[in-house]
């Protein structure tokens, strides 16, 4: 029986269709499915002082910003707690990168002179994060260190003049601390530093130099 020519056409339209469908179905259930992109939070914060806690950092970290807040919301700041304080946050945060995006999510860097960040981020990037990768998606493989815990060695006076703008703070501090990290991630890595902690305003401290 031979099939009108209208009627062929139909039924190769529907032929047509039927295995594009039929494509379409087989993509969207074999095909990779794209991961949402992490949100982070802020959870916590100091208001005076310019400081913000997020949901992403390890609980290391958390634990110690729950002590500046508590050094800074006293009736009177002790200033070498405080520099101790920010000294230990900043090691925490820019050795442990396990919980960083990408190589551009450097860590510590609320608590480095205003005046230095830029220089501060740019060597970053390009040294210590530098074969970071993406974790955007929280897909990551990588082995990355993470800071498992710190300790101030020592703290003294001292006179420091900030390259950036010649200011000289002669109620400085000098912080030594060193540190371990987690199952051995960290071999290899810097495990002690020196850092300068100065007077930024009338209130806030910030490092200027690490060594």
């Amino acid at each position: 029986m031979k099939l009108k020519k209208s009627v062929k056409r139909f039924l190769i339209i529907v032929l047509i269709l039927l295995v594009a469908v039929g494509g379409v179905i087989a993509y969207i259930k074999f095909a990779p499915q794209k991961s949402k992109v992490k949100k982070i939070k802020i959870v916590d914060k100091i208001d005076k002082y310019g400081y913000q806690l997020k949901d992403s950092k390890n609980e290391l970290y958390k634990q110690e910003f729950k002590e500046l807040k508590k050094i800074l919301n006293g009736d009177e700041v002790n200033y070498e707690d405080y520099a101790k304080s920010i000294s230990k946050l900043f090691i925490i945060d820019f050795y442990s990168l396990d919980d960083k995006l990408a190589k551009t999510d450097v860590g510590g860097v609320e608590f480095v002179y205003k005046d230095e960040q830029v220089d501060f981020l740019e060597k970053a990037e390009n040294t210590f994060y530098k074969y970071v990768e993406s974790n955007v998606y929280g897909n990551r493989q990588q082995n990355l260190p993470a800071v498992d815990s710190v300790n101030v060695e020592k703290v003294e006076p001292t006179s420091f003049k900030i390259n950036s703008n010649g200011k000289q703070d002669d109620e400085a501090y000098e912080v030594t601390l060193t540190w371990k990290y987690k199952n051995e991630s960290g071999s290899g890595y810097q495990q002690n530093a020196t850092l300068i902690v100065v007077h930024e305003d009338d209130v806030r401290l910030s490092i200027a130099e690490m060594k």
